[in-house]
């Protein structure tokens, strides 16, 4: 039985955990490539669009001139507006390359927070909460969810809670997060909780 091709998503989701870029951002560079029919720069890869092969639009990504990856894209793929990369950042593939590049410290920055990561730590404190809505899920009906906005002195980054988590914190808390990951969700990077995750307010900021 042959391997499974990498499709498209799975590609551009491995070369941007690589380089440290959004699979979204390189998605968003082929187009631009090819419509500009010029070279376009991503953090320090450079996307460039080399010609078509009947439907297919052929690119080529360098980093310092070094070839990091060529392929073929069909033109009906860049016209898609539905492209998601959520699955493809939890292949084992980038999962083990995401795992190589960070030995897991206890706890991360904001800043260095990327889109595939699982079973982090983060102390943060809760900058703002949004009024909890009500929405449908395919497991149930009626659930509540809430985005809190959480910071340290990186950054900040949106958590999202449901239920009787939203309750569990409030502005001007500082909260430990452990076993949380880290999605991509209408174009902001965004921690959830899973199954796994914990919130723990704490007495004062800890020092990571």
């Amino acid at each position: 039985m042959k391997p499974k091709k990498p499709t498209l998503e799975d590609q551009l989701a491995f070369i941007a955990t690589q380089h440290e870029v959004y699979p979204t951002e390189l998605f968003q560079a082929l187009i631009e490539a090819k419509e500009q029919g010029k070279a376009v720069s991503v953090s320090d890869l450079t996307v460039e669009y080399r010609g078509n092969v009947t439907t297919q639009a052929i690119f080529l990504i360098t980093k310092d001139t070094k070839v990091v990856a060529q392929f073929r894209v069909p033109e009906e793929t860049l016209a898609r507006t539905d492209v998601s990369f959520d699955h493809s950042m939890d292949t084992s593939k980038v999962r083990k390359e995401i795992a190589r590049q960070n030995p897991a410290p206890s706890h991360f920055k904001i800043e260095n927070l990327r889109v595939g990561m699982k079973k982090i730590n983060v102390n943060a404190e809760v900058l703002q909460t949004a009024e909890p809505a009500k929405v449908h899920t395919q497991f149930r009906d009626n659930a509540v969810v809430s985005n809190a906005t959480v910071g340290d002195e990186s950054g900040k980054i949106l958590l999202c809670l449901w239920d009787q988590q939203i309750n569990s914190v409030h502005t001007g808390d500082y909260i430990e997060i452990r076993n949380a990951h880290v999605a991509m969700f209408k174009g902001e990077k965004q921690l959830r909780l899973g199954k796994n995750g914990t919130i723990t307010v704490l007495e004062k900021p800890i020092e990571n």
